[in-house]
């Protein structure tokens, strides 16, 4: 890649950061919603009046719609400018958040969310190219912490914000709270980035094809990932035929991607070492940040019984204090090898993973703020110098389809790591589950002594001898399926801490950058 020359200046007026700023409270808000939501998704659907499998549907609908739209923004933004494309899509995020609250079934929910998803979508990789099409390379590093924020500290607060809301007022204000800072990016953007002339032309010659196989491919992949485990995967015809669909349509986007003259997105930026090697970390940062954020709210509700409002007093301990850590990583770059802050960054991550991967039924909130506290170390490490990493050396030309690949890789790595681990989990529960109830057999005199044990206890407690026998063999088999969801869960942490160890391997071949941004051709 050609050498970026750094002669911008050093300073930056104020407009430029009210600008910068702006557009980062727009991905922070698109990052939380992805979220929010699932803190109060049993109060929506109960409100909706749908099932379980139904209501999972309100969410993929954003995921789907906010996958296929990011690789979008970087084109997009060209056509109609960045500054107009962020305001309409801002006001339109606002007003589909609005009708998420005011919607009156789960069809008009699922449809709101998707349109939500398709405007949210394009707030966070068009955050990205703000800081590398307005900010000088010395200042971009300051840049690329705010946007890491919106990257890891959103996820990890969005559970307790939303569990919070839900608690004390209801599920509608997990969408009105986008309101104020919606209006308040409007007047930033507005004020802040200038207006540079549309390039209405471009619709002309636009890359229709690849993209449509990208929407059909990309949307079907999401739907495959955040279904499929609910579905039994391959025993449900939707995610046989979605799983081919899939397969034919991203086959046929690389294709006409990588032997387009002009791609509406630029897919050999992979071919770059560094930031083909920083997309591989990227992808793996996803499946460790989602995948955490997933699994262990679905720990602390099924074993601990936490409510929505105290799980998210867990995962407060991981966002917090990133708030007190990122501000020191762009000094951080400018002293240290940002490589090695990578590599650390991605064990501290997979160290905290491992020390999840130890839990009993008494793990609670005392036991986990530790290994959160270590995950809160480890993030800011890998996101902020991990982005310096991967958009180094960049043409400006290529600002937008970098931002959209690089969030792209970490949002479907999320995705996959969601769909590991929710498949996992069942089928670690079922094979422990086994091996514990060959342990814990009828004929086991121990489990005899025990079950005698528990008979008398009912008894004493007014149950006649064929109940209390039934009740202490159900409370045993509660036992040893109790036990068998602790073993899954820690098998789901070991998988996370590996994937994230095994990514590190990639950091290893990275080539050295400097922290400013301003270095030579990969």
């Amino acid at each position: 890649m050609a050498k970026v020359s750094a002669v911008a200046p050093e300073r930056i007026s104020l407009r430029t950061w009210i600008g910068v700023l702006a557009s980062m409270l727009g991905a922070f808000m698109a990052v939380l919603d992805i979220q929010i939501t699932n803190a109060s998704l049993q109060d929506i659907q109960a409100s909706l009046g749908a099932t379980l499998e139904e209501g999972s549907w309100i969410s993929t609908a954003y995921l789907v719609a906010e996958i296929v739209v990011i690789p979008l923004t970087g084109w997009l933004s060209r056509v109609f400018s960045l500054r107009l494309y962020l305001l309409v899509n801002t006001g339109l995020f606002i007003f589909f958040s609005i009708c998420c609250a005011w919607a009156w079934d789960l069809n008009s929910m699922i449809v709101f969310r998707a349109l939500q998803g398709f405007t949210g979508g394009v707030l966070i990789p068009s955050s990205l190219t703000v800081v590398l099409t307005t900010l000088p390379p010395a200042k971009q590093s300051i840049g690329l912490a705010a946007f890491a924020i919106t990257a890891v500290f959103a996820p990890s607060i969005g559970p307790t914000l939303g569990g919070w809301l839900t608690e004390n007022y209801s599920w509608e204000y997990s969408f009105y709270i986008n309101i104020f800072p919606g209006i308040l990016m409007l007047a930033g953007v507005w004020y802040g980035i200038k207006q540079i002339p549309p390039q209405i032309q471009l619709l002309k010659q636009g890359d229709w094809w690849g993209i449509i196989s990208m929407a059909i491919g990309l949307g079907s992949l999401q739907v495959v990932l955040e279904e499929g485990s609910r579905k039994d995967w391959f025993g449900s015809a939707l995610i046989v035929r979605l799983s081919i669909i899939a397969a034919i349509f991203l086959i046929l986007f690389f294709v006409i991607e990588l032997t387009r003259k002009q791609p509406f997105i630029n897919l050999r930026l992979l071919r770059y070492r560094n930031f083909g090697l920083a997309s591989i970390v990227n992808v793996s940062l996803g499946i460790g940040l989602y995948g955490s954020i997933y699994i262990l709210p679905l720990y602390l509700a099924q074993i601990q019984k936490y409510n929505a409002l105290q799980i998210g007093e867990v995962l407060i301990w991981a966002g917090i204090p990133q708030l007190f850590i990122i501000p020191f990583i762009p000094k951080l770059m400018q002293r240290i090898d940002v490589r090695f802050m990578v590599a650390l960054g991605v064990t501290l991550f997979a160290v905290s993973a491992f020390m999840n991967a130890g839990m009993t039924n008494q793990t609670g909130l005392d036991q986990l703020r530790w290994s959160q506290l270590v995950r809160a170390m480890g993030q800011p490490l890998i996101m902020v110098p991990l982005t310096s990493i991967a958009t180094a050396g960049l043409n400006p030309k290529d600002a937008g389809s970098a931002s959209g690949l690089f969030n792209m890789m970490r949002n479907l790595g999320g995705s996959l790591g969601i769909a590991v681990l929710a498949t996992l989990l069942t089928n670690r529960e079922q094979f422990h589950s086994n091996r514990l109830g060959d342990a814990v057999s009828l004929y086991n005199p121990e489990t005899q002594q025990r079950i005698d044990q528990m008979t008398q206890y009912f008894i004493s407690r007014g149950a006649d001898l064929t109940t209390a026998q039934n009740q202490a063999i159900a409370s045993i088999t509660n036992v040893v399926r109790r036990e068998a969801f602790v073993m899954a869960f820690n098998d789901c942490f070991y998988f996370i801490g590996l994937a994230l160890l095994l990514s590190g391997v990639a950091v290893l071949f990275i080539k050295k950058v400097k922290a400013t941004g301003a270095t030579a051709a990969h």
